[in-house]
């Protein structure tokens, strides 16, 4: 069994990575850059080292990361999620110092992280996918040539991108031809690669994306599906398990296709498939995360299955605890990205001091945070600060838990997005389950929303003036 694990990684994710190895007895080693001296992760773990005074390259070192993994006596890194945790070299650095990495292999990164390999890999594996070029485009003339064989609109994409970014939507062939050279450009910054390829776009599909976990034994299963639908310019705001909008037929159906997908490519640990559902019920295979996806923890409420431990189990070499017979799910849950941003202003990032943070609680409501008060939210990272995550029984009742636990939520000195979200709640499309991608651009209205002055605010100024008083 893995002993000591260094967590690459940093936020909530890294305390989400650090409470699973207190629960199994392990010890955890953080990192962490300048900026984040003050970090919850580096208070939580057993073992903090500084990676260095810039705020984002040390995160990104892989050589020095398992340098600092074998010289603090790790046997094992975590990467989470962002970062390195898609990255192939560093799984094959820890192969080679004898570090176990907590993941799929290298190999298999590389594969699906290739949007050209993973939909060859599907097509071989008769999994459906979208319409589109089975190789890296050499030219806008390829692309145009393509796009008009297979119709507008299309999606232009970064063959390595990930997390939303490398992408853009294209109606027309004057908007391919002036969008080409900025997602190739796009490519080349984010991913360090100029590949793009070409998709027919789907028009407001669902995103639905099926979490699956493999050993070394062969044995895959799924834990069912989430509703991904909820996002803004390809960026997940509410993720929701399972989704409201499949048939138990449907359910059934995308979870064997994702455990054949993952069987395909020999996949071992954690892994997200996500498919696009259109009009016509038609799923299409989209893309494969190869690690712990942000939205873990509403397949971890209706299920019960710890996805953290489970990993660690799997890296250890330890077949899987449950056969997909095992698994049921129970209820609904919901899942809250809390951003640090201003909705009212085109989701600006509001980094800064948190004066004050008040975590919900009751049943059914669950908190991973990174944030504390008196913490400073630093401008280098992503804007995600807290996941807040609730479990109902029932569809509307979890809606108004949601509601609820949002209202209970506080976090005072940075705009965020928790109005945001209880104006989502109370809309009737989302509150009746018909929503797709294209809701947050369908409803700007949700924007047009006031702000109420907190009642804590007006305690703690009566408290101020008490306190003021009773001291003349």
């Amino acid at each position: 069994m893995i002993r000591k694990i260094l967590v690459a990684n940093r936020g909530e994710i890294a305390v989400r990575i650090v409470r699973a190895c207190s629960e199994m007895g392990i010890k955890s080693v953080a990192i962490y850059s300048d900026a984040d001296r003050h970090a919850l992760h580096v208070k939580k773990a057993d073992e903090a080292y500084n990676i260095g005074s810039d705020p984002v390259l040390g995160y990104l070192n892989a050589h020095n990361i398992v340098n600092l993994a074998v010289a603090s006596g790790c046997d094992a890194l975590h990467p989470g999620y962002g970062f390195l945790s898609e990255n192939p070299q560093l799984a094959e650095i820890c192969a080679r110092r004898g570090v176990k990495f907590i993941g799929p292999s290298a190999q298999v990164i590389r594969q699906m992280g290739d949007k050209i390999a993973a939909r060859q890999a599907m097509i071989k594996a008769g999994i459906p996918v979208v319409p589109g070029s089975d190789h890296n485009l050499e030219s806008v003339e390829e692309a145009v040539a393509l796009a008009k064989k297979i119709g507008y609109p299309v999606m232009l994409k970064a063959t390595n991108g990930g997390g939303g970014r490398g992408i853009r939507r294209c109606n027309s062939e004057d908007e391919l031809r002036k969008n080409y050279d900025r997602v190739v450009s796009e490519a080349t910054k984010a991913f360090g690669k100029p590949e793009v390829f070409l998709e027919k776009a789907v028009i407001n599909p669902r995103h639905i994306e099926v979490q699956v976990l493999g050993d070394n034994f062969g044995n895959v299963i799924h834990l069912f599906e989430r509703d991904c639908s909820i996002q803004r310019r390809n960026q997940k705001l509410i993720e929701i398990a399972p989704s409201p909008q499949l048939t138990e037929l449907q359910r059934n159906y995308i979870g064997k296709l994702a455990v054949q997908a993952a069987r395909a490519v020999g996949y071992v640990n954690a892994g997200t498939i996500e498919f696009l559902l259109d009009a016509d019920n038609q799923f299409y295979f989209m893309e494969m995360n190869t690690r712990l996806q942000v939205e873990h923890t509403v397949t971890e409420s209706i299920t019960g299955v710890d996805i953290v431990q489970e990993q660690i189990r799997i890296a250890s070499g330890l077949p899987l605890q449950y056969k997909q017979s095992d698994v049921n799910y129970r209820g609904y849950a919901m899942e809250f990205r809390i951003n640090a941003e201003d909705p009212k202003h085109d989701f600006l990032p509001s980094f800064g001091r948190v004066t004050r943070y008040y975590a919900p609680g009751g049943p059914g409501v669950r908190t991973d945070a990174a944030i504390y008060t008196g913490y400073v939210i630093p401008p280098y990272y992503d804007s995600m600060c807290a996941k807040l995550t609730v479990w109902n029984l029932t569809w509307p009742g979890v809606i108004e838990r949601g509601r609820r636990a949002l209202s209970d939520m506080v976090v005072y000195g940075v705009k965020t997005t928790i109005p945001y979200y209880q104006q989502i709640l109370q809309n009737p499309d989302f509150r009746s389950g018909r929503f797709d991608t294209s809701f947050v651009e369908k409803h700007p209205e949700l924007i047009d929303y006031q702000v109420p002055r907190p009642k804590e605010l007006l305690a703690a100024a009566i408290g101020a003036a008490i306190a003021a008083h009773e001291g003349l």
